[in-house]
């Protein structure tokens, strides 16, 4: 194969996203053939020998993609820190591949994660600057006025930035709490949460069903399965044709 960029080849080895990688390489954690790479430099995968933290990289010729319906109280992160006693994500998926979730929720949210080994795809998904949607069903206590639901649809500063404009609608009322659908163009930390809670209609529940064009269907919690080569070939139209969204000022 072709010599790539180092950072590039650790993205497709499923060690993190590329942005991570570049920080595994400014930290001089990495190495090629025991010689401590920099950013720029390039690897041939089939013949050097590359190292992140004293551990060889397998770079893999195909990859894999995976989606779990997400139970609460599941951690959507690799590894569990120290004090950490809950289940990761991986925990609940049997396979060989190092995968990594692409787009995580937070451990009371439920519903759709993607776990792969492709760093690019990963990415790009990922990026803000991308746009890529992400649809959620959320039960929030009481029933938000239409003056509210538009301010949602505009935007709610957080952290003295406004939010990128959502889709939303109201599903059903259930007594005194409603469900909504929105869709958001960007993955700020605990965005839907902070964004109900500033509105006055704190987040009861929180399900998470599309990811771009992959929908979680009828996909039971806690259960994961592979993609099939349709959705695969679904998510990669979406990165070939995602715009660029501009920086917010």
């Amino acid at each position: 194969m072709p010599e790539e960029r180092v950072q590039k080849l650790l993205a497709r080895a499923g060690i993190g996203s590329r942005r991570h990688c570049e920080e595994l390489i400014r930290q001089g954690r990495v190495t090629v053939n025991g010689r401590v790479v920099k950013l720029g430099d390039r690897a041939d995968p089939d013949a050097d020998v590359v190292i992140v933290d004293g551990e060889r990289v397998r770079i893999s010729p195909t990859f894999t993609y995976v989606m779990l319906n997400k139970p609460r109280g599941v951690v959507s992160t690799t590894t569990a820190q120290r004090q950490e006693t809950r289940p990761t994500v991986l925990d609940l998926v049997d396979t060989p591949a190092r995968l990594y979730p692409v787009g995580r929720l937070d451990a009371e949210s439920e519903g759709l994660v993607l776990l792969t080994d492709d760093g690019d795809l990963a990415n790009q998904l990922t990026h803000p600057r991308y746009g890529h949607t992400k649809t959620y069903h959320v039960l929030v206590s009481g029933r938000p006025t239409e003056e509210t639901l538009s301010a949602w649809r505009r935007g709610v500063v957080l952290e003295g930035v406004r939010t990128l404009p959502a889709d939303i609608k109201v599903v059903r009322v259930e007594n005194d709490n409603t469900w909504l659908e929105m869709v958001l163009r960007e993955g700020r930390k605990r965005q839907v949460r902070e964004m109900c809670a500033a509105l006055g209609h704190p987040v009861r529940r929180l399900v998470r069903t599309h990811i771009g064009p992959l929908a979680l269907g009828n996909l039971r919690t806690g259960v994961w399965r592979e993609l099939t080569p349709e959705e695969v070939a679904q998510l990669k139209k979406v990165k070939a044709q995602a715009p660029r969204t501009k920086k917010r000022r």
